[in-house]
Formats: structure tokens, C-alpha cells, sequence
């Protein structure tokens, strides 16, 4: 898979996409990174300890956060995809549902728009990315949690298909596509494991998958611990889909992640 001007082989290799946050607001770093010092020195740090993406973010998704205009996030990450795109030799992505937003930061240098809606929430959002021939990541998410007595893994299986229906009628080439099953989305605790566990099965669409656990709920349920102490509890999916030869994660502790894929690989690859 091409990103910018980087060729990923996704057979069977894990690449890590590094979290950054231009919010004030996001779960666990929100904040921290919002000058252009601050941005630089985070992405050089990322791009030492692993990092193959750095995928930037500009609205929180956190529950419960704030709804932000189009104008506030523009004023956000257009200039930190500048900043990267003008000192790094990375691919960028931009982590947006809003189409106006993907636009203008392709047009600033973003070679990846990162839908947690999966092209749904605005199917104008399917049109730019054909447009302007740049990959995505298309993430499951549903405006409604998946009922209990839902298959879950059938019933993100679904939304994602619908979602890839909308991007064949736009033209988006299927070599120009991810797919993340959306931890965290439209998902209780128990979902969110069993979407883990199952991980490699979405595989069965024909595309690349990205696992996106960092931090979340998810882990805190499981580890009874609070955002800043679920570090551990990512590595551990980290580990397991390196285990199943997963194409991307997308953390915001670099270093130890990418450590871990390393290290796993080592083991598989053992005689």
C-alpha cells in the first residue's frame, strides 16, 4: 500500500501510525502538543522510537467532547501538517470526518484522511479522497451502539461493506484503502474484545487492517486503571496483532509498541 511517497507491505508486517493530538481536549494528551515547538519535538521523538505514519488530529473523539467547527480544526492542523510535512520525510495522516477539512489538508500535504466515520457521516468525504487519488483509513462506527443480541462481528462486518460500497461509487481505488473495526465505536466493553480477538477475520473484506486500542476504555474496563495507566494493556494488542501479521497500529507510546512488534517478529520468525 502506498502513502505519500512510502510503499507499506502489509503482507504480514505491522506498521506503527503515531497519535498526534492538536487538541485541547482528547482523552489522554489533549493539550500537550499544540504549539509548533511542541509539535516538532513530539513527531522527531515518534519518528526516532518507530513511527512510520503520524497521523494528526484536530477534534477529539473522545465521549461527550466537544462538537468542533470546521474553521477551529482547520485553524489546527493545517499548520501542523505543514510544520511535519516541511521538516519530516513521513507520511502524514489527517484523523477528520469533515470534507472541507480533508481538502484543505491534502492540499497542505496530507497523504492520508483517517474517516472514524467511515465515509458515513458525509459521503461528500468519499468524493475528495477519489479526487485527489489519496489513501484512507475507513473506520466501522454506527450513530447507535450494536445491540446485544447482534453478532458483533457480523455487525461491523456490515457497516464496513457499507462502507465500502460508497467508495467504489466514488471511484476510491481499493489499493488507496485501510479498514479499522473501531475500537471504542459503537461498541460496549465486551464488543470491543471480541472485535479485538477477531481482529484478523475483518482481513476477509481484501483489505489492510488497522488495530486502534491506545489508551482506550476498553483497557481500563479490563485493568480496572485510569487513561495515564494503560500502557500495558495496549502493548498487549499490540503484541497480538503483530501475532496475526495485523498491517497497522495506531498508538500514541511509540517507542515501547514498536519494541514490542520487533521483538514478536523476532520470535515468529525464529527457527
Amino acid at each position: 500500500m502506498i502513502i505519500g511517497n512510502k510503499n507499506f507491505d502489509t503482507n504480514g508486517n505491522t506498521y506503527v501510525m503515531g497519535i498526534l493530538n492538536v487538541t485541547p481536549d482528547s482523552f489522554s494528551d489533549g493539550g500537550k502538543f499544540c504549539d509548533e515547538t511542541a509539535i516538532l519535538k513530539h513527531t522527531e521523538e515518534m519518528l526516532a522510537d518507530g513511527a512510520d505514519i503520524i497521523d494528526i488530529g484536530g477534534e477529539s473523539t473522545r465521549p461527550g467532547a466537544a462538537f468542533v467547527s470546521v474553521e477551529e480544526e482547520l485553524s489546527r492542523v493545517i499548520p501542523a501538517i505543514k510544520t511535519i510535512k516541511k521538516h519530516f520525510d513521513v507520511p502524514v495522516s489527517l484523523d477528520t470526518y469533515k470534507p472541507e477539512v480533508a481538502e484543505q489538508g491534502i492540499e497542505a500535504g496530507a497523504d492520508l484522511i483517517n474517516d472514524i466515520w467511515g465515509l458515513r457521516y458525509d459521503e461528500k468525504m468519499a468524493d475528495i479522497i477519489a479526487k485527489y487519488d489519496v489513501a484512507c483509513c475507513l473506520m466501522h462506527n454506527e450513530k447507535e451502539r450494536i445491540k446485544d443480541e447482534d453478532d458483533t462481528f457480523e455487525a461491523v462486518m456490515d457497516g464496513l461493506r457499507k462502507t465500502l460500497e460508497i467508495a467504489k461509487k466514488a471511484g476510491i481505488k481499493p489499493e488507496k484503502i485501510m479498514l479499522d473495526p473501531g475500537v471504542g465505536f459503537a461498541k460496549d466493553a465486551d464488543q470491543n474484545l471480541s472485535v479485538i480477538k477477531k481482529v484478523k477475520d475483518f482481513e476477509k473484506l481484501g483489505y489492510p487492517i488497522l488495530l486502534g486500542t491506545s489508551r482506550k476504555s476498553v483497557i481500563g474496563k479490563v485493568l480496572g486503571t485510569e487513561t495515564d495507566d494503560r500502557l500495558g494493556g495496549t502493548v498487549s494488542t499490540t503484541v497480538y496483532a503483530a501475532m496475526y501479521g495485523i498491517s497497522f497500529v495506531r498508538v500514541h507510546d511509540v517507542r515501547v509498541n514498536a519494541q514490542a512488534i520487533k521483538m514478536t517478529r523476532a520470535i515468529l520468525q525464529a527457527k
